[in-house]
């Protein structure tokens, strides 16, 4: 099992139901969980979510997050605009992994609609269990924040 992290969970309203259940799980696997929202179904902006979570991750509030919507892809996009945050959209283990050990990636996408909730958790497993190589890759994920 993963060291037990603070985590941080956000979702538009696509991804309401399966933020529920990872939320839930995640703190059955022992991890303290800030759900940032929503709360319903009703439409919202997955920029607004995506925009929070970052934040959290950003100041070290949350050592890790969990971005859902729809597809993943447009809360992705919203996260990653935050300089200090890493986020991969995955929809399968070995891409959860390897965001991890070669990109240290600090936050994991996933879209509700295409991501079932046994591979959504195969997939956050992969990304809490996997410790970032170093090596090479620093180099590389330091090019990340600092482009020049």
């Amino acid at each position: 099992m993963a060291t037990r992290m603070k985590i941080a969970i956000a979702s538009d309203h696509a991804a309401v139901e399966l933020k529920a259940e990872l939320r839930d799980w995640l703190i059955e696997q022992g991890h303290e969980v800030a759900d940032l929202g929503p709360d319903t179904t009703d439409s919202v902006d997955y920029p607004d979510f995506g925009y929070k979570l970052a934040g959290v991750v950003a100041d070290g509030t949350a050592e890790r997050g969990v971005a859902l919507c729809g597809s993943g892809i447009g809360i992705s996009m919203s996260v990653n605009r935050n300089p200090a945050v890493r986020c991969a959209l995955v929809g399968e283990p070995l891409s959860a992994a390897l965001s991890r050990e070669h990109n240290d990636a600090n936050v994991i996408a996933m879209g509700a609609r295409l991501t079932g909730s046994d591979m959504a958790k195969a997939c956050l497993t992969a990304f809490l269990e996997t410790e970032f190589g170093g090596g090479r890759h620093q180099r590389r994920v330091d090019k990340l924040s600092n482009p020049n």
